[in-house]
């Protein structure tokens, strides 16, 4: 989301870590939260100036919310071939954060500015803006709520007419506040949030904010196609009608069409 803050990433690794202790009723130990891995289906490439903050799979396109202070966008994407087909500027004051689609809206947030963007799902045309308290990080809906990360380990839930918060959920994983949620996709009746500064993905129950699982992404952007301007994974997009899943982060030359399947 951010360059990299050293604070920051020890609060990612003290939390990862401290999520290994675990919290059991006296002699019963703790099932341990189930690891993912992943094989590449497909790749196809991605614009390697898009600082990647949120990403959504529609009718075979991509649409995309690209971040940093006067280069922050709105894009509709060609998947075959990264080709950016529709896109409005957000302006240099702003830095754009996550998105989603829900009922012909583009929900967009930004960063600091305590303000977010809804546009026309067809012509981009900016409609209206609304204010939110903390900051913005991701963003998704679950077909009737947006749900908002602000780099807690907090999940909040708008009504998206009147963009108010109706309730919050803390995240845990093995007990423990799971904090840099980032951006989020709802996928099967969970919200999977990338975790900032990691190659790990979340899969988080809605309803209790538990953790159902943990998704490990390590290697999947190679050396060889990475750069010095080449950032953290984020970007996590669900195709429902085909159930393709696709993954990709700031500023990589690439996306990635991925299957998961259980750690050994």
């Amino acid at each position: 989301m951010r360059p990299p803050v050293t604070a920051l990433l020890a609060l990612v690794v003290a939390g990862l870590a401290g999520c290994d202790a675990r919290s059991a009723a006296p002699g019963r130990a703790a099932a341990p939260v189930p690891t993912f891995t992943y094989t590449v289906v497909h790749t196809y490439p991605h614009d390697p100036d898009a600082f990647t903050q949120g990403l959504v799979c529609l009718d075979g396109q991509l649409l995309e919310s690209t971040g940093l202070n006067g280069q922050s966008s709105l894009r509709r994407v060609d998947l075959a071939t990264g080709r950016v087909l529709q896109q409005v500027r957000v302006p240099s004051q702003y830095f754009a954060e996550g998105m989603t689609v829900l009922g012909g809206k583009i929900y967009q947030l930004t960063w600091q500015s305590r303000k977010g963007f809804v546009y026309d799902l067809a012509s981009f045309a900016l409609e209206k803006e609304f204010a939110y308290a903390g900051e913005g990080w991701g963003l998704t809906t679950d077909g009737r709520s947006l749900i908002l990360s602000d780099g807690t380990d907090q999940l909040r839930f708008l009504d998206p007419a009147t963009l108010t918060v109706t309730r919050t959920v803390a995240v845990t994983r093995d007990g423990q506040p799971l904090r840099l949620l980032n951006e989020l996709e709802f996928i099967r009746g969970e919200v999977y949030a990338n975790i900032w500064q990691s190659h790990t993905v979340a899969r988080i129950d809605p309803a209790t904010g538990r953790v159902r699982g943990v998704i490990d992404f390590a290697g999947l952007l190679p050396a060889a196609d990475r750069t010095p301007t080449t950032d953290v994974l984020n970007g996590i997009a669900y195709d429902a009608a085909a159930d393709r899943l696709f993954v990709t982060g700031k500023h990589w030359p690439k996306l990635f069409e991925v299957r998961l399947t259980p750690a050994p």
